[in-house]
């Protein structure tokens, strides 16, 4: 098993089918980088999203990996039209795993 993957809860009885295919898409995005940012993001917090919280997930996941790993990695600008907090905590929650490395 690859130890650098964030682990996904895919197979979690617990989580409703939306939110499994949230979590396979946040988890596949297509980039090695994002799929460990996003993926592992989504991952350590698939449980405790609110509505809100998953429709701005939602919208995110819309956006062109590369113009959204250009802003979790600083390279970048905010992404137009989505929830600037949950853009804002996903960076967090980036530049605190690539700080960790």
């Amino acid at each position: 098993m690859d130890e650098t993957l964030p682990p996904t809860a895919g197979g979690d009885a617990s989580l409703t089918p939306a939110l499994r295919r949230l979590l396979f898409r946040a988890n596949h995005r297509g980039t090695r980088e994002n799929d460990l940012l996003i993926g592992g993001f989504v991952s350590a917090r698939i449980g405790q999203f609110s509505d809100i919280e998953i429709a701005a997930l939602e919208a995110i996941l819309q956006l062109p990996d590369p113009l959204i790993g250009d802003f979790l990695t600083g390279r970048g600008p905010m992404p137009q039209g989505c929830d600037p907090v949950m853009l804002t905590a996903m960076r967090e929650a980036a530049l605190a795993r690539s700080q960790a490395v």
